[in-house]
């Protein structure tokens, strides 16, 4: 059987060349295209986020909240849009939600801002490695100068730096203003290096962009510890009564199951200790034209949990890596624009009340599982909205 290509035009984004694809596609594998051939938006509009379009694959969209959220720049009431094919979760988070504001609603603070690339310079030895870095650390200004001169929006905060053996592995640390940033961040500290290849007095034997310890859409310590994104605190006091009337458990009942699954989390090595970060976060990130892949790196992170001196219990997750944007990649497309405008969230300035909103949402979610699983209902919960019905 000889290679067939798939049809390419001069023109790949209209609605003739979608057509022609669908029906190449239909003669070659037999399988009719019809749902995926009906969409609202421009096909003009997605020609920087995707090749060979043919159409749209249509998710269901459910909305959870409202959710009554204090933070720095997302404040008020919040209508969340998810996007999901989970039966239950748009249910489970509505309810977590509710108990949240029911008990004064959630604070969430974004405490670091960061997005890297890792350039790593490697030299005849250990001494000359040395010497770069100090060099380097010299001629910051020059270097930062380099970075800048390709981007409006980003800015070299700084660069951090490990050596091991006569390798010198670096972070350099930007702010990217709405966007998330990789593209942005990949594009000046390759200018950057490009200055330090040429200007560099210790000659450099091998070089790379990416040295890996930025580790791009892949879970790792180092941005626990580091921030890729944005390190999001979500927290609330949840009332004794809430728990009592909206999930028939107490905060004793729940902190102590929290010390226990601490632990089966270390024994797992899980990247996040609390119940279930991803589900909340991926659901978002789809309604709202995020890069579905960062769920990798936002979803890591830490629960904590305390016994107040009034009964009640305070809840917290920490998200030390969002990864999120309201500018560029898919949140200029039409429904995914739709839900962020939903949010209050479309456009300049509100990537950090996005990142808030994505915290809210987390805690929301795991308050809710936890009390379900403590009061026994997690299994008769999503036989009831339909996931294990067979």
């Amino acid at each position: 059987m000889s290679r067939k290509p798939i049809p390419r035009f001069d023109d790949n984004y209209t609605e003739d060349s979608a057509r022609q694809r669908r029906a190449f596609l239909e003669a070659e594998t037999g399988v009719s295209l019809t749902h995926t051939g009906h969409y609202s938006l421009p096909p003009e509009s997605v020609r920087n986020n995707t090749e060979n379009f043919i159409g749209v694959v249509q998710m269901p969209v459910g909305v959870a909240g409202p959710v009554l959220i204090h933070g720095e720049d997302a404040q008020g009431w919040f209508y969340v849009p998810m996007a999901t094919t989970e039966g239950t979760l748009v249910a489970s988070y509505s309810r977590g939600m509710r108990m949240l504001s029911e008990s004064g609603g959630v604070k969430t603070t974004v405490i670091d801002d960061n997005m890297q690339r890792a350039p790593m310079f490697e030299f005849e030895d250990a001494r000359a490695a040395k010497r770069f870095v100090q060099w380097m650390q010299a001629t910051l200004p020059a270097i930062t100068a380099a970075a800048e001169s390709t981007t409006r929006h980003g800015k070299l905060l700084n660069i951090q730096h490990w050596q091991i053996a006569r390798m010198v592995y670096t972070r350099f640390n930007f702010s990217t203003g709405d966007a998330a940033g990789q593209n942005m961040t990949g594009k000046a500290a390759h200018a950057a290096s490009q200055w330090i290849l040429a200007h560099s007095p210790e000659p450099v034997i091998h070089f790379s962009l990416s040295g890996a310890i930025e580790t791009d859409k892949k879970h790792s310590h180092m941005n626990l510890m580091h921030s890729r994104g944005k390190r999001v605190v979500a927290e609330c006091v949840v009332k004794r009564d809430v728990l009592a009337q909206r999930a028939r458990t107490t905060p004793e009942i729940i902190f102590k199951q929290r010390q226990r699954s601490y632990l089966g989390a270390m024994l797992a090595g899980s990247a996040y200790n609390g119940p279930h970060s991803a589900n909340g976060i991926a659901a978002l990130f789809i309604a709202t034209g995020q890069d579905e892949a960062n769920v990798v790196e936002s979803h890591t992170g830490f629960s904590f949990m305390d016994i107040t001196p009034e009964g009640d219990l305070y809840y917290s997750c920490t998200l030390p890596s969002v990864i999120c944007a309201t500018k560029g990649g898919g949140t200029g497309l039409s429904t995914q624009a739709e839900c962020l405008t939903m949010l209050g969230c479309n456009g300049e300035g509100k990537a950090r009340k996005l990142a808030e909103i994505v915290g809210a949402t987390v805690l929301a979610g795991d308050l809710s599982l936890i009390s379900a699983i403590m009061s026994d209902e997690w299994v008769s919960s999503h036989d009831a909205y339909g996931r294990n019905r067979s």
